[in-house]
């Protein structure tokens, strides 16, 4: 039995003190591979630099939405050269954020097409944030012709926050979901109906650390381990056993992200 842990940002300062703490206790919760995300050029740095250490951690590179307005020629060449790194298996988060709005909108949607085109150039999956902002995500990407890198390389929508119609939408664009721990939240019901009913070889498992702790942990820095969390809330929608998620999505994050065995 494994989990996958397929978006974390342990590489961030806020770890340095008790990393090495945190790395054990995801290990000690079944947790066997990471991956780190980049979210601007400094993080993905660090991402990829953590990833060289552990032989069960991978990196991604990206600017997040919030980071638009830093989407220059010399950081996304940078990051494109990053890219190349034989520890780096996606590209992202990139997308777009209506909700806090920290780039303007048009200064997402320039970033957002940028990152896509740098994604299929370097043939590496497209992890993407949206929130608010569903209908245009997904327009850009049906200009973009997602769907056949998406079928052919991969792409995931990180933490997954859309109804079982949104889900839909996603799946028939040839998108992973990867539902992290706000599944476990008692008002999630919409979220939990798109967990209970998505088809299984398109979910995949995340904490997103350190926000969004799962339910129990609330108020607590969330972390890798509490990914199984996740998976106690999936199997429990779905009518299955734990080993059967912990299956699945692991399965998927490996042919999502092609990770070896290890």
């Amino acid at each position: 039995m494994m989990l996958i842990d397929t978006h974390t940002h342990i590489a961030d300062l806020e770890f340095d003190p008790d990393r090495g703490e945190v790395i054990g206790r995801a290990l000690a919760a079944d947790v066997r591979k990471m991956i780190l995300i980049g979210t601007d050029l400094s993080s993905s740095l660090r991402a990829v630099a953590l990833a060289e250490q552990y032989s069960f951690m991978w990196a991604t590179v990206g600017l997040h939405p919030h980071e638009s307005k830093e989407a220059g020629d010399i950081v996304l060449q940078s990051l494109e050269e990053l890219a190349a790194h034989p520890k780096v298996v996606g590209w992202g988060e990139t997308g777009l954020d209506y909700y806090y709005q920290h780039s303007p909108r048009e200064n997402q949607r320039r970033a957002f097409v940028k990152q896509i085109r740098l994604a299929k150039k370097k043939r590496l999956p497209l992890v993407i944030h949206t929130r608010d902002a569903w209908e245009e995500t997904f327009e850009i990407l049906k200009q973009e012709n997602i769907s056949q890198h998406a079928e052919e390389v991969g792409a995931v929508f990180h933490c997954f926050t859309g109804d079982k119609e949104i889900a839909r939408r996603a799946v028939e664009f040839g998108f992973y979901l990867s539902f992290s721990g706000i599944v476990t939240f008692p008002k999630a019901t919409a979220l939990q109906e798109a967990a209970a009913s998505a088809p299984s070889e398109r979910i995949v498992i995340e904490t997103d650390a350190p926000y969004l702790a799962p339910h129990g942990f609330r108020g607590k820095r969330n972390e890798p381990a509490f990914v199984r969390a996740t998976a106690e809330k999936i199997a429990q929608l779905r009518n299955c056993s734990f080993d059967t998620v912990s299956q699945f999505t692991s399965q998927n994050a490996d042919r999502l992200f092609k990770l070896p065995q290890i």
